[in-house]
């Protein structure tokens, strides 16, 4: 089941990149020294939370993220910033 989560945020994070014209290449994934690094400035990241909302029931929210889940992400693209890193869970 872990895996399956795994799968599908990397899946939500292409999908995410394709979304806002980004080339694939601008998406990776990131390691937790690489995620402390970026919060030395946390003005510069944007934490979306792309589960749906029977996911987050479930298995509850994180504390900081925006929920969009991905079957909205189309229709409220103008709520994430372009000019921040964007980390997705």
């Amino acid at each position: 089941m872990r895996s399956f989560r795994w799968a599908c945020a990397a899946a939500s994070v292409l999908a995410f990149g394709l979304a806002c014209g980004q080339a694939t290449t601008a998406n990776k994934e990131i390691d937790s020294a690489q995620l402390a690094k970026l919060l030395e400035d946390p003005s510069k990241v944007f934490f979306l939370d792309v589960r749906e909302p029977s996911e987050i029931s479930s298995l509850g929210s994180v504390k900081g993220y925006v929920n969009i889940p991905m079957s909205q992400i189309e229709a409220r693209l103008k709520e994430i910033p372009r000019d921040k890193v964007i980390v997705t869970l």
